[in-house]
């Protein structure tokens, strides 16, 4: 019988050099004893049997599947984990694809093991809670206890390195404690739970868990599923939860009691007929500007700096629907006015196409953007931000009511279709948005895109191409003359 010791840090690449070395020498699985830390004698220092380096040609390829399911499954508490994973890798040898089925109980058992020490480390980023300690060097320090199922710390301490990496910190356990300090991670031996100060945040924080706290969809099942009740005695929010639950019923009762009444089915019509009122006392684009400046429609209207509306005659025969303004746009309050603007008058005015006979518009009213120092990064709109924003595309639709609109982005082809799927799929065509023929065709910003020249020329091209066909489409629908245009 061959001993294998493996140390306790640095478990799985130890047990993978030594599963290599011993494939090998093709040790058989029943040949050796595997021991890992303390249960080989040695917390930090057990090293393997000396066994001779495999030769290149001695190696074999294992599924990736099977690589990424051991690099859970060993750091189980099982502790028949090693022969285990040896034994399944012994019989790949002769069963290359043995692990891509689930029938044989050892791929079961290894799969079973996987998914229970991830659902460990998932808890384990979840719920440890770190209290702040008396710091003696300029940075803070705090320090957490934790209870894992299984040996995880190792594996899971670069996640908080990742995440609280400005500050010193401990996560003691009774296996095994992490320990971070002045930016360097070691580990230390586990001990029993520490005596840790209370928090000055933690009055604060259970005031706002009470606060998200929904009584009427308690699900105290669901909940311990997802939480535990072993975890609660380390997290200051479950000291609310008993009361919490007890007052559940009489809270969602005094919801319900306050909550508004269901508007009856005449309502639907009186709002209707208010739209349509309301559209027809919106006779130009000022009393249209004045109207978007109160719209709340989504919660794009909070960081922007003013909506943008269209702009444009109203008894054209081509409208041009964007996606949504830019930080130029947004500033100004007029549509195309920034890069993408740019771009789009270079190909009107290459096609023949006079920017003030058209009608231009967005989908979306508002700009949508992340933060990035002094810039603002464009976003694009969702589906939900769109889909509120249609009411004020159908009332200029009804406004302009031109022979054609030009769906310029999938934005814009979901404002007007209800689809924005499949765009460059969709390009070139018409299709019918209600009675308005739609052409298809990328938004200016696209042309942006290409850092090739040769590929910039050839977007620009394949654009103007497209405003001519939509040009002539218009000519046809309204039985203009080419001259005429």
């Amino acid at each position: 019988m061959r001993s294998i010791a493996l140390p306790e840090i640095g478990t799985f690449e130890a047990w993978r050099d030594a599963a290599r070395a011993a494939l090998a020498a093709r040790v058989p699985p029943e040949a050796i004893l595997w021991t890992r830390g303390a249960d080989g004698g040695d917390l930090f220092g057990g090293e393997a049997a000396p066994l001779p380096d495999p030769p290149a040609q001695a190696r074999f390829t294992v599924p990736k599947d099977f690589l990424a399911t051991l690099r859970l499954a060993l750091w189980h508490r099982d502790p028949e984990r090693f022969a285990r994973a040896y034994g399944l890798l012994w019989a790949l040898r002769s069963t290359p694809r043995l692990f891509e089925g689930r029938g044989d109980a050892r791929v079961a058992r290894l799969n079973a093991m996987a998914k229970e020490v991830g659902r460990d480390k998932h808890k384990m980023t979840a719920f440890v809670r770190f209290r702040e300690i008396d710091g003696a060097g300029s940075r803070r320090r705090f320090a957490a206890w934790f209870e894992p199922d299984h040996h995880i710390v190792e594996p899971v301490a670069p996640f908080f390195v990742n995440r609280f990496g400005d500050m010193d910190w401990a996560i003691f356990t009774p296996g095994l404690s992490a320990l971070f300090e002045e930016g360097r991670l070691r580990f230390a031996p586990g001990r029993e739970k520490p005596p840790l100060p209370e928090d000055a945040t933690e009055e604060l924080w259970g005031t706002y868990f009470r606060n998200i706290f929904n009584p009427a969809r308690v699900k105290l099942k669901a909940m311990q599923a997802e939480m535990p009740k072993k975890y609660w005695k380390n997290m200051p929010e479950a000291a609310h939860i008993p009361d919490m639950v007890a007052g559940a019923r009489s809270r969602a009762a005094e919801m319900q009691a306050a909550a508004p009444t269901l508007a009856p089915a005449r309502a639907a019509r009186v709002t209707e007929r208010l739209a349509q009122a309301r559209s027809e006392a919106v006779p130009g684009a000022d009393r249209m500007a004045e109207a978007l400046s109160g719209c709340r429609r989504c919660p794009l209207w909070e960081n922007a700096t003013q909506p943008v509306p269209g702009e444009g005659p109203l008894d054209v025969r081509l409208m041009l629907v964007g996606e949504q303004p830019g930080d130029r746009e947004d500033l100004s309050g007029q549509p195309f006015v920034g890069p993408a603007g740019e771009v789009l008058d270079r190909a009107l005015e290459a096609v023949g196409i006079d920017r003030g006979g058209v009608y231009l518009t967005n989908a979306v009213k508002h700009f949508k953007f992340r933060p990035r120092g002094r810039q603002r990064l464009h976003q694009a709109p969702n589906a939900h931000e769109i889909d509120h924003c249609h009411w004020w595309l159908d009332l200029e639709r009804e406004r302009v009511r031109s022979a054609l609109a030009v769906a310029m982005g999938a934005t814009a082809l979901r404002g007007l279709t209800g689809d924005g799927a499949g765009l460059l799929k969709r390009r070139g065509r018409v299709e019918m948005a209600g009675e308005l023929p739609v052409f298809v065709t990328v938004h200016p910003s696209y042309l942006l895109r290409p850092r090739d020249p040769g590929q910039r020329r050839d977007e620009e091209a394949a654009f103007r191409a497209d405003l001519a066909a939509a040009a002539r489409e218009v000519d046809r629908l309204a039985g203009w003359a080419g001259s005429d245009r």
